[in-house]
């Protein structure tokens, strides 16, 4: 009978021609060289420094956390040390306009955006009033369904799509976060309507204790974009100046109507996964976390901005002593916050007639803090 048509067209070549073409773009390397100066964004002395202070912020900020996170005074918390540059620079390229959809770990990006700090400090506690963004600043509340921040952000870039908006939505994920069937509704969708959305994935290589090689066999996440026909690119996600710049592309083209970019960000979480339990040290070693931390983001950025004599100890010093007593005082306003009524999620959870059995519940809830 007739040749089995594979033995003249290998598909695997395909596979390995498309895998081979995804090489990490990197414009700074570990000790802080320019080694693409071609790609260097030229950002000028005060970006460049205001970059490093909201990394050496957010480095703080993360320290602070997890420390009031054992102290019992937040709740759910996704430490973010390592993802510093992949996490700010991204969200330097954006303009106030645009919208971010979180994943967890990305209270950052949204406080820099505008959400108050103590505010982010009520979400983790899980209080409503941390979810009440301020008006004129584009973010939603942290997602902490697992992907589901795909698709919402393919649905918020396409209602600025029919607006005749200059802007975009960006969200992030995880590498685990990809293998999430949210993940490729939101590429896809996104992809079919060339709507004006930036897809992060942070691969720090473990879905809280999964290496990422056992989550796919694909040998990266940015090639997936692909599949949805849409530009993807892999970046070292702890070079700030080449996270920089895949952003600031992606959104030039989004807003030039050209649609959607995947951006894979090589990076790495030195702490756990999150505050609840995670044990880091049962699934990786010490070797991978000394390796991972020679590419700091924070060491790498500051040797380059100390070699053009823009950044020193005595600088990283002030904006660490104001960090701590700016995440203080948001702690104190948090503190301030009224206690959450049980009546309170109640009504909250329920625009509409609320079904019998809450309605009893919701009275004697009604009745005891009324006294």
């Amino acid at each position: 009978m007739g040749e089995n048509i594979l033995n003249k067209f290998d598909p695997t070549a395909t596979l390995h021609e498309i895998e081979d073409k995804f090489q990490m773009f990197q414009i700074l390397n570990e000790e802080g060289e320019i080694v693409n100066e071609e790609a260097n964004p030229n950002l000028s002395d005060e970006e460049l420094v205001e970059l490093m202070t909201r990394m050496v912020y957010t480095r703080i900020l993360d320290q602070r956390s997890i420390s009031l996170n054992r102290q019992g005074r937040l709740g759910f918390y996704a430490p973010t040390a390592g993802q510093e540059a992949s996490q700010l620079a991204s969200h330097f390229a954006l303009e106030k306009e645009d919208w971010i959809l979180p994943g967890y770990r990305d209270v950052p990006q949204i406080v820099w955006h505008g959400l108050p700090l103590w505010k982010a400090f009520l979400f983790s506690r899980g209080h409503f009033i941390g979810n009440q963004v301020p008006e004129g600043v584009n973010v939603l509340a942290p997602q902490i369904i697992i992907g589901a921040q795909y698709i919402q952000a393919a649905g918020v870039a396409l209602g600025l799509q029919k607006r005749g908006k200059k802007s975009v939505a960006i969200t992030y994920t995880g590498d685990g976060g990809s293998s999430q069937g949210d993940f490729y509704e939101g590429i896809n969708f996104a992809g079919a309507f060339k709507s004006p959305a930036i897809f992060i994935v942070q691969n720090n290589q473990y879905a809280i204790s999964t290496p990422r090689e056992l989550q796919t066999s694909a040998k990266t996440i940015a090639q997936k974009g692909i599949a949805a026909g849409i530009p993807s690119v892999l970046v070292d996600g702890m070079d700030p100046l080449a996270v920089y710049v895949a952003t600031r592309d992606a959104r030039e083209r989004a807003v030039r109507g050209e649609g959607p970019t995947l951006i894979e960000t090589m990076c790495y979480r030195y702490g756990p996964h999150t505050m609840a339990g995670d044990d880091p040290t049962r699934y990786r070693t010490a070797d991978t976390d000394n390796e991972w931390a020679a590419k700091d983001p924070i060491v790498r950025f500051r040797k380059y901005l100390e070699a053009k004599g823009l950044w020193s100890e005595q600088k990283e010093e002030e904006v660490i002593e104001r960090a701590k007593e700016e995440i203080k005082e948001a702690i104190k306003l948090a503190d301030q916050a009224p206690k959450q009524k049980v009546t309170e999620l109640i009504e909250n959870m329920h625009a509409s007639e609320m079904p019998y059995n809450l309605q009893e519940q919701y009275a004697i809830y009604k009745e005891k803090e009324s006294k």
